[in-house]
């Protein structure tokens, strides 16, 4: 599994004009994509790394200040643009398998006691926020 992660004052995803997902002052916003070999085990392994990084302001985690999370599906994170212009794919798990990994990654946030706001799985979602720095990082499990 690979996480963009970015640090946040705000940020929100829309669907169709409709807000799905909002988190309001220090946050972070997490690009969460999936690939073929991912597991459930990844996928908590992946959430404990984002409640638990520290990336925040004087170098806290969303753990310690009880920071909120917005977590979106992007399966382009697993893209290949190496060769020619148009990138592949190929990379990246199919949703039956992708989408149910993305939701055990909310799922084991939620455990851990993370406020958790998401997108829409598969949606042509606009993601709105305001990059903090900008600080921004991949993580990967």
């Amino acid at each position: 599994m690979r996480a963009v992660v970015q640090r946040v004052n705000g940020a929100r995803v829309d669907v169709a004009g409709e807000t799905v997902g909002e988190i309001v002052g220090e946050g972070l916003c997490a690009l969460v994509g999936v690939t073929h070999d991912d597991t459930p085990e990844k996928a908590a392994q992946l959430a404990r790394k984002l409640w638990s990084v520290r990336i925040l302001q004087d170098e806290k985690s969303c753990s310690d200040h009880g920071a909120p999370l917005l977590v979106i599906s992007q399966f382009t994170l697993y893209g290949d643009a190496r060769k020619g212009r148009r990138p592949t794919w190929s990379a990246a798990a199919p949703g039956p398998v992708a989408e149910p990994l993305v939701d055990e990654v909310v799922a084991r946030l939620r455990a851990l006691g993370a406020k958790v706001e998401t997108g829409r799985f598969g949606a042509d979602m606009k993601v709105s926020l305001t990059n903090d720095g900008p600080f921004t990082v991949l993580l990967e499990v």
